[in-house]
């Protein structure tokens, strides 16, 4: 089965009750990949996680602490300097935001056929990842 990866919107919204739709969308959304073991984040989708959920959703830091151990069950992409490297160019070549394009290489790197987020056009294929909106 083609593996996802999600971007951060996706793990907010799923914590995020003040949007009962998403959060009931998103949290579908992973189960099913955590069921088929096809979810993918990285270590930049885990550390924006807890400053959205800590900042933006107000979530106590040690809550927070412990949902971003439980999305360490999904796949975890390291970003590592090649990555960074990587994105600089896709963020040149695309035009995407350079945090945009560091999902996208992160997402490529796992081989990954689809990329989850609301931040990118739906379909758009980018570096060989097509682009999913989730809402």
């Amino acid at each position: 089965m083609p593996k996802a990866f999600l971007d951060t919107n996706v793990l907010a919204y799923a914590a995020d009750c003040s949007l009962p739709d998403k959060q009931s969308r998103a949290r579908s959304l992973l189960r099913e990949l955590a069921e088929n073991s096809t979810g993918v984040v990285s270590t930049q989708v885990l550390q924006e996680f807890y400053v959205t959920a800590t900042k933006k959703l107000g979530i106590d830091p040690l809550q927070a602490k412990d949902m971003v151990r439980a999305f360490g069950h999904y796949e975890v992409v390291t970003i590592t300097p090649g990555l960074i490297g990587e994105a600089i160019d896709c963020s040149l070549l695309a035009q995407l935001s350079f945090w945009d394009a560091l999902i996208v290489v992160a997402a490529e790197s796992a081989r990954c056929s689809q990329l989850w987020t609301e931040d990118l056009n739906d379909g758009q294929i980018i570096r060989g990842v097509r682009v999913r909106h989730p809402f």
